[in-house]
Order: structure tokens, then sequence, then C-alpha cells
């Protein structure tokens, strides 16, 4: 990278200089057209623009919306009169069942990564995220599995055990079915699509940002991103672990759930809700964000207490991590335990009201402009508020011991959830909706629609508190005339119908606008502070603004016809390419010209493939699944080819002074740092089975060897130490032939590294069954070769990217300054061989400790 100093530069009326000269040659803006343009006809599907794939997205995730309201009127039907008879319980459960997962795992999560993947370049000024390619793939992963999960109940083998799938009720015994193993398989796969999308987001925030957007510039929907994308890390991996342990065990009968066999049900609650209370918050921060963006903007006032702000969301992100066992205060844990976790819970309730008094005294400050948004957002304060209050009531261990499994919990999850992110959410429709296609919505529609939804949604769950308190449990599908809920359930069930026609009206409204009705929106409507009101075209902005300030379009009017004249960085295309700048990660200056890949078939057709690999898994068709496995590895294969395609033009000009490379390698690299999140999720993974030994241990010690006879001998953990450790070494002797281009030396010493961990895994695997240890016996037996399963997925892993390395090797696509893609294959090796070990040292050496 080299910073010039004798670059011209124009200036713009006001005398302040900018970092490109104008006007800029003729046939630019036609050339962006060109290379940002989308497919047609059928070939619209290869698309990766982050404005359409988001746009299907969005619509994917309202369309699950729309499936699991209709399943809960449905029940709220069967619920208005006592001794119901319009679904059976077992109708009922897979609708009950189906109704919270759709809620919590197809609609949710997926609309808040969605409304990131379409809204972040544009709050970013970025031209796209910087892996479009793995954006589309995360989407279609989605779209297929989210369809095959719903279209489970018209086949009757819709999953019945409650989204949160406790075992034994879901064991082989008790689920005997594919009922269960469509919610395992299903949400599992779905979890690594939503991984897939994370990774995208951390990577996009931290290095695609405009030149001057430095940490303390970042917009705050971009900070709840961020929070809420390093959440997914941590916070999925624990239920993928989860749903694998319980797939197998009704799979292969490995008890790690049956308490007979040392086994333990509370382990899949601590797994579950370890992922599933951050959730809420990874649902309710990208929408606490949102509301960050709009309230200063409908108060016409920059936020105040934007950097508390900031902290409150990062301290909700780590508190939210300290709370799972707050869903399990009737489970009979310690009384310690129980002290401190109810203290947690209540403490989270401080960063969150931070937030709330900011908005409050933003909109108290300022000249609030009364929109459709602008109601929305106090209905969303109104209920929030109130989820928040009932919050800290069941954080209280005697109140929540009360109140557990009752129609109050009902009530406090349905204000948390909705309250906390559907109202934001339909306001975020309101207010940004011009972006998709210049249009306003309409404010009389949108009024009724918000009256609707408000007064609809208070009818419909405020009354559940009290039957709640009433004694009402959770989970029923009747109850008998005589308890006195019949009154408060009927009221239920008429907020819910009048709640349903407010979300109706909204969605009439957007397909009027999509039909080309409604008035036509200016530039910048609202008139916001923030970039994504900048002229955008399907290539997102003419040049990428040089950003000075939280609020640049406030502090600079003019900058949205500098930005369209070309006056600010990455003016037209240098390299004939879709292409964004990448910045450094603090300071966010200029380091490199990203190349951004274009349309491909491969996306759609890996997404489509996955989905039927594991739709064969839960069809119990093991040998055919590998038929879409090996077409979707291939896939992948296919659109990475392409990529990696080293310095193939001369460093470029960017404007304001300077000159960066079209291509980096190492830590600067945007796919280094891919690998590295991606690495993060690896760790949490093997974390969270090294906590499932521990905690079977602590509950079963008695299914533990008793004396070194059931163990393996020292000599195998000597042998596979070693062959580990030689894997590591291989790996780092290639890389110093990658240094010095001795092709050879790399080939040989990748062969060396995948010989090394296949005889890893296969000493491994053969110590324990030399031991004569079982895996169905008992749980020590379950998780020890879990974690040698574990290990083996690694190794064929890594068998594929070390065979993608070599081929490219062999091709003449890597040397010393095209290194891209063996650096990531070195991470992941280098990984792969420090958890081999310490699986080792902890399957060989703890037993012992133990004794």
């Amino acid at each position: 990278m080299t910073l010039r100093t004798d670059e011209s530069r124009d200036e713009f009326s006001g005398g302040r200089p900018t970092p490109s000269p104008v006007p800029r040659p003729e046939g630019e803006e036609e050339r962006l057209r060109r290379l940002w343009r989308l497919p047609r006809g059928i070939a619209l599907l290869t698309a990766v623009n982050n404005t359409k794939v988001g746009v299907w997205y969005i619509g994917t995730a309202l369309l699950f919306f729309l499936i699991a309201g209709l399943l809960a009127l449905v029940m709220r039907l069967q619920l208005a009169v006592p001794d119901n008879d319009l679904l059976d319980h077992n109708t009922y459960n897979q609708f009950f069942t189906v109704h919270g997962t759709g809620m919590m795992f197809l609609f949710a999560v997926p609309i808040v990564e969605a409304i990131g993947v379409y809204l972040l370049p544009s709050f970013l000024a970025a031209r796209d995220l910087p892996f479009p390619r793995l954006s589309a793939f995360a989407f279609w992963a989605y779209f297929f599995g989210g369809i095959a999960f719903f279209c489970s109940l018209i086949f009757g083998a819709a999953p019945d055990g409650g989204w949160f799938m406790y075992p034994p009720l879901t064991s082989y015994e008790h689920s005997p079915g594919i009922n269960a193993d469509f919610w395992l398989l299903g949400i599992g796969f779905i979890e690594i699509s939503a991984i897939a999308g994370a990774i995208e987001i951390v990577v996009g925030i931290l290095r695609t940002r405009p030149p001057g957007m430095t940490l303390d510039k970042l917009p705050v929907y971009a900070w709840s991103m961020l929070v809420m994308a390093g959440m997914i890390i941590f916070a999925f991996p624990a239920v993928i672990v989860a749903t694998a342990l319980l797939e197998i065990e009704r799979a292969f009968h490995w008890p790690f759930f049956i308490a007979d066999k040392g086994g333990d049900p509370l382990l899949w609650q601590h797994l579950f809700w370890f992922f599933g209370h951050p959730e809420v918050y990874i649902i309710f921060l990208p929408a606490a964000g949102l509301v960050s963006m709009m309230v200063p903007t409908l108060a016409r006032r920059p936020l105040i207490g934007h950097d508390f702000v900031v902290l409150a969301l990062v301290g909700t992100g780590f508190f939210s991590f300290g709370l799972w066992v707050h869903h399990m205060f009737a489970t009979g844990i310690p009384s310690l335990s129980l002290s401190f976790f109810s203290a947690a819970s209540m403490a989270v309730a401080v960063p969150s009201g931070i937030q709330v008094f900011a908005w409050i005294a933003t909109l108290g400050a300022g000249r609030v402009q009364w929109t459709v948004a602008t109601r929305f957002l106090f209905g969303f304060l109104f209920i929030f508020v109130l989820g928040g209050l009932t919050g800290v009531m069941v954080a209280v261990v005697p109140f929540d011991w009360q109140a557990h499994d009752s129609y109050f919990i009902v009530a406090h999850l349905h204000y948390v959830l909705i309250g906390g992110m559907v109202f934001p959410v339909f306001a975020g429709l309101y207010h940004w909706w011009p972006t998709l296609n210049g249009r306003l919505l309409s404010e009389r529609l949108g009024n009724w629609a918000f009256w609707l939804m408000f007064i609809g949604f208070n009818v419909a769950f405020f009354p559940m508190h009290i039957s709640g308190l009433l004694g009402m449990p959770r989970r029923v599908y009747t109850y008998p005339g005589d308890l006195g809920w019949n009154l408060l359930n009927m009221v239920s069930t008429v907020g819910a119908f009048v709640l349903a026609l407010g979300v109706l009206l909204v969605l009439v409204d957007m397909a009027r606008s999509a039909l080309g009705w409604g008035e036509k929106a200016s530039d910048n409507p609202w008139n916001a502070g923030t970039l994504e009101w900048l002229p955008n075209e399907l290539y997102a902005v003419r040049s990428i603004p040089h950003v000075t300030s939280l609020y640049p379009l406030w502090d600079n009017p003019d900058l949205p016809r500098e930005v369209r004249e070309g006056a600010h960085f990455l003016p037209g295309a240098p390299t004939d390419r879709r292409e964004t700048i990448v910045t450094s990660p603090i300071e966010a200056k200029p380091q490199y010209l990203m190349p951004l890949p274009g349309p491909h078939w491969a996306p759609f057709l890996a997404g489509l493939f996955t989905a039927a690999h594991f739709i064969c898994l839960t069809l119990k068709f093991y040998y055919f699944s590998l038929v879409p496995a090996v077409l979707a590895v291939g896939l992948v294969i296919w659109w990475l080819w392409g990529l990696d395609k080293g310095a193939d033009h001369p460093p470029q000009d960017v404007g304001g002074g300077w000159r960066v490379p079209v291509y980096v390698q190492g830590p600067k690299n945007h796919s280094w740092w891919g690998m590295v999140v991606l690495l993060l999720v690896d760790g949490t993974a093997f974390a969270c089975l090294v906590f499932t030994y521990l905690f079977l241990w602590t509950v079963s010690p008695d299914v533990w060897p008793t004396d070194e006879d059931g163990l393996p001998a020292l000599p195998w953990l000597a042998g596979g130490l070693a062959l580990w450790g030689l894997a590591a070494l291989a790996i780092g002797w290639a890389r110093s032939a990658v240094d010095h281009n001795q092709h050879g030396r790399v080939r040989l010493g990748l062969i060396m590294a995948w010989a090394a961990m296949v005889g890893g895994i296969l000493l491994d695997a053969t110590a324990q069954m030399q031991s004569g240890l079982v895996g169905a016996d008992s749980a020590y037996g379950a998780i020890a070769y879990m974690l040698v399963a574990w290990q083996g997925f690694h190794v064929a892993v890594m068998t594929l990217m070390l065979g993608y390395t070599l081929a490219r090797s062999a091709a003449g696509l890597l040397h010393s300054e095209r290194r891209v893609t063996f650096d990531n294959t070195m991470l992941m090796g280098w990984y792969s061989a420090a958890q081999g070990g310490t699986a080792l040292l902890l399957l060989h050496l703890f037993p012992r400790l133990a004794i």
C-alpha cells in the first residue's frame, strides 16, 4: 500500500477537498451497471447481489412468519372454549412445536440476519458484503430447509416434542417415529446457515467500512449486528452439538440423556439453554440497533448517550451468556447457583434500561416526526418495558417456582419477543421501504395496521398473565370448563385475530407498493443523517464516501451529490469487475481492493443438495444421502475454484491519495478473517463436547472406568500425540516450502499431514475399541466415541481441504504470492491437530486422574 501525496483533488462548493477529482470519465456509470447487473429469466436464481438476496431472505422469513402465525391462530381457536375437539392432542402438539420452532428458528433469527444482508452494505457504503456467494448459499439452504420443515406437517411427520425438544420425551423410546428427527436434523442444518451469515456479518462490518469510519463512528445498528453475530458464533454451536448428540442417541442408542446408562436429561437443558437464552438477545439486539437508527431520524437530533448505548449492547451480549440456568430454576439445581443466576438475570435489565432511557430522552429532546414507524416505536417501548418487568419478576426464584410452566411465562415470552423484535421490524419496514423501490408505504393503512396490531397484541397476551397466575399450565391442548379460564381464553383468541388483521393490512400495503402504487419517495424522505440514504444503484454507491462523523449526511448536506458524481473513494471499476475497498479494522484506512464474485449457479444448487442430504438422513436413507452430499461439496469447490486469483492487476488508485493492491495474503486478507471466525465456532463446539464429557462424569462417575484395565494403554496416547504433532509439523514444513516456491515439497508436506491425521484418527478409534469400550453401553462409551467421531469429522474436512489445495498446486495456482487457499488450509490443519491432541489428553488422562 502506498500513500501518494501528489494526488490532484477537486473542490466542491465550500472549499472543502474531496478524495477524487471530478467530473469522472464518460461511460463510467454504464460500466458499473454492466458489471453489477442482475441475471435475467431463470438465471436470476444465480444472483448474489446483497440487494437481491437480502430481499429474498426477508420475503422468505416473512412467509415463514405467516405460516407459523396461521398455526397460532388455529391453536387459539382450539383453546377459545373448554373441551374443544377442533384439534386432537397429537395434531396440537405438532402445531405447537412447528409454531414455536418456526417463529424462533425460521423467522426471528433469519429475518434479523436478512435485514443485515440487505441494509448493512448501505450503512457502510460498501458495494457488497465480502462473501456474496456464501450469503446466497446461506439463503438457499435456509429456504429449502424451511420449506421441507413446514411440509412435514402435510405428511403428519412434523415434530411434536415442543420447540425445546426435551429428552427423554424426544428419545427413541418415547418418540420412535421420524417426527423428532425432522426437528433435530432440520434445525441443526438451518443453524449452520445462520452461522454462515454471522461470519459474513462480522467480516463485513470489520473490514468493509468506508475510509474514515473508525469504530467510534460506526453506526449503532452495525454495533448491534456485530454483537449479535458474535453471540451466534459462541451460542449456536451449543445447540448444534445438542441436536447432534440427541440424533446420535436416537440413531445408534448412545445414551447421552438416558439416566439408566449414566446419561442425564439435564445435559440437554444446559446445552439448549446456553444457546436458547442468548438467542432472545440475538433477536432483540439487532432490533434495538434498528430502533437506535430510527429514533434520531424521527426525533431530528443525534442519539443521546450514543457511547452508553454501544456499551449497553456489548454488556447485554456479555450478560446473556450467564443466564442460561435462568430457565432451569425448577430443576433442582443447587441454591448457590440459583442465587448467582437470579442476580445475573436481574443485572441484564440494566443495559436494556440504558437503551430505553436513551431512546426516550432522544425523543423527548427532539422534534418528533409522527410517521407510522414512530407509532410502531412507541408501541415497542410500551410492550417491551412490560415484558422486561415480567422478566425481572421471573428472575426472582420464588416467583419463578410459582409461575414456571404456566401461561404467565407464555405471556412474558411473547411480550419480550413480539414487543422487542416484531414491532421494531415492522417500524423498519415502513422506515426503510423506500430504499427498496423508491415508494412510501401508505401512512393511512399503516396507522390502521399499527393500532390493530397494538390493541390486538395486548388483548391477546395480557390476559395470559392472569390465566397463568390462576394456574393454567402451558402446552395443554384443552382444559375443563370449571377452572375460571374460559373468558380469559376467549378474549385472548379474539385479540389474536385482531392482531392478525393488522399484519394482513401491512401485507396488503406492501403488495400495493410492489405493484407500483403508492407515493413516490424523495432520495431521503425522513431527512436521515446516515449513509443508507445516499443515492444507490445496483452497484450501490458510485463512490464510497469519506466519513468524518456519526451523521455524515447532516454534517455535509452536499455529500449525496459528491458521492453520486464520483468525488469520493473508488469511483468506477478500476479492474473492470465487481469490487469494494477493504479497510483496516480499527482506523478504517484503505488496505486493498477486494474483487467480489458475481452470479453463479453453485450457491443455489449447493443449497438445494445440502437440504436434500439432510432430508435423506431424516428419512433414514443413509447411503443415498451420500449422493446429494457429494454433489453439494462438488458445487462448493466449483464456486471456489475461480476465486483466489492472486495479484492479477497492478495496485490501483482508489482516491484520497491511496494506491492499494488488488490482492493481499495473511492476516490482512478477508478470507483469513473468515477462517478465524469459523475456527471460533469450531472451538466453541469442541468446548461444548468437553463440557458434556465432564458433566456426564459429575452426574454418573460410576459408569467411568474404575481401574486402568478399562482404559487404553498409555502407548496409544503417545502414538496418537506423535501423529497429531507430525501432522502439525508437516503443515509447517509445507508452509516454509510455499514461501520459497518449492512446489514438490509443498505437496509432500500436505500428503504427509493428511497421512498423519488419518493415522491419528485410526489410532484413536482402535485404542478405544481395543479396551472393549462399546458406545451404546454407557454414557462414558457414548461421549468417548463422540469425541473420536468429532476428530474423524475434522479429518474428513481436512481430506477435502488438503485435496483441494493439492489440486490447485498441481494446476499452478499456488505459490508464494498467491497463497490464500493454502493459508486457510494451514489454519484449519493446525487447529485440527491441536484439537486432536487435546481430545486425546482428555480421553486418556482424565479417567486416570479420576480413578
